[in-house]
């Protein structure tokens, strides 16, 4: 039986010496040259009758190597499991820890391994102190809602030329010089506007146009600044970079279009929330402030979810294996990765790895559970999402039951739902014990909270 041994290196990393004397490898090796032996082909002789000592040589060796390796292998996990190691990845050979093996002068051998130990996760969510925003939704919000509701569900036209803030415009940006001469190599982009996306004073110089003229203008002159970023973005520009915002484009329009509203009445109320009877304004403003309210009750949710874990990351503390994991970072690969790169990356995957200990432990903690009928139901949700939510569940059950089915077998969605079920139970979970407190804020404050943020 092979001798294992441990040793202490650093924080968290360990020296595991695996030594297999002669009689812990020599059976096998013989008795695997036999097998070997009965099933090799050679030309000239017949399967099975080849001489022992023909095999030997031959395939003698390898054959040595492999069973040496194999009890090895056994020994290692066989005291990891034992002992009970919890351990990152896989145990590294140590450079000079493999001996030469020569099947002629069978011998004791010790090869050295280099483990990375987890540390103890200790998570106190009672020590978490987040707030809870109410956005206070306005009349104005729920006003702007039913105007961005009769757009999208208006009748689009086409007018000879501008005439308003609603006139649609399909334009292509062509980047110019000041005195606007078309530059080679410029940037050119086509996109759909509304008139009012531009700044109230530039909007004078649209109207009265029509398909085919063009306007010159200043990107910092024609836009605000919360349409300049949109603007910035889609021609591949950079945000809060003057030069970028300063740049000169002609603004080609190839469309005019324009948004017939329907009228406010029941027939528009039925095409926005079917099925819900609502007969007069009021009803329909209440139900359109209901869902803006439960937007917000959602985006705040994911917000507390932020608090927790920004605090979560910043306030547990505990050590890690940095050597090992370096060393294991660099060789893990495909293409082993320089010193230099493995500095590079290592703050931003030792972030990665302390959050999912975190997350690990607060499931282990909460005895999360995802079960197949959660994985089940997502399908549909996302099913219902993409359609709209304009399916009759009734009507369709057997469809949507068909669809989940599908989803059900695919690898790759069992894995990305069940990382995101097991994450969303996790946090509603914690976010049941931290200590909240209410505040109400309008939408303009709430937008200044969010994060952007993985885990």
């Amino acid at each position: 039986m092979a001798n294992v041994t441990r040793e202490n290196l650093s924080v968290l990393n360990d020296k595991i010496t695996v030594t297999l004397s002669k009689e812990d490898y020599i059976d096998g090796f013989e008795k695997s040259l036999k097998k070997y032996a009965k099933t090799a082909n050679i030309p000239g002789f017949r399967k099975g009758m080849i001489p022992a000592g023909l095999i030997k040589k031959m395939y003698g060796q390898s054959v040595f190597n492999e069973e040496v390796m194999r009890q090895v292998e056994k020994s290692l996990l066989d005291y990891l499991e034992n002992e009970k190691l919890d351990i990152f990845a896989q145990p590294l050979p140590l450079e000079n820890g493999n001996p030469a093996l020569d099947m002629n002068h069978p011998s004791e051998y010790s090869f050295s391994f280099e483990v990375g130990l987890k540390p103890q996760v200790t998570i106190d969510i009672a020590q978490l102190n987040v707030k809870q925003y109410k956005v206070l939704v306005t009349d104005d919000m729920v006003e702007q809602e039913i105007d961005r509701l009769q757009v999208r569900n208006g009748k689009m036209t086409e007018p000879e030329m501008v005439t308003g803030d609603d006139n649609v415009l399909n334009v292509k940006f062509v980047e110019t010089d000041k005195e606007g001469n078309e530059l080679e190599g410029g940037i050119t982009k086509e996109n759909s506007l509304l008139v009012k996306y531009f700044t109230e004073k530039f909007r004078k110089n649209l109207l009265g146009k029509k398909i085919g003229d063009t306007v010159q203008l200043q990107l910092k002159k024609a836009f605000d600044d919360k349409e300049m970023d949109f603007i910035l973005s889609d021609l591949g520009l950079e945000k809060g970079k003057k030069e970028d915002e300063s740049k000169y484009f002609k603004l080609y329009i190839s469309k005019v279009g324009l948004v017939e509203r329907p009228e406010l009445n029941e027939a528009f109320f039925e095409v926005v929330y079917p099925g819900k009877a609502i007969t007069t304004l009021d009803a329909f403003k209440e139900a359109v402030k209901k869902e803006i309210e439960g937007y917000y009750e959602a985006q705040s949710l994911n917000q507390v979810h932020d608090q927790i874990y920004h605090q979560l990351l910043e306030h547990t503390n505990f050590q890690f294996p940095d050597t090992f994991l370096k060393r294991w970072l660099q060789v893990s690969g495909e293409k082993p990765k320089t010193q230099e790169e493995v500095e590079s990356e290592f703050p931003t995957f030792k972030e990665q790895l302390k959050w999912t200990l975190i997350s690990n432990q607060l499931t282990m903690d909460n005895k999360i559970e995802v079960l197949p009928d959660d994985i089940r139901n997502l399908a549909k949700q996302q099913l219902l999402q993409y359609l709209g939510g304009q399916i009759n569940m009734g009507d369709n059950q057997q469809w949507v039951e068909d669809y989940a089915n599908r989803m059900m077998q695919d690898r790759k969605f069992m894995e990305d739902s069940y990382h995101r079920i097991a994450t969303e139970k996790m946090f509603t979970a914690v976010a049941e014990k931290v200590n909240k407190t209410e505040e109400i804020i309008s939408a303009e404050e709430f937008a200044t909270k969010l994060h952007h943020h993985h885990h």
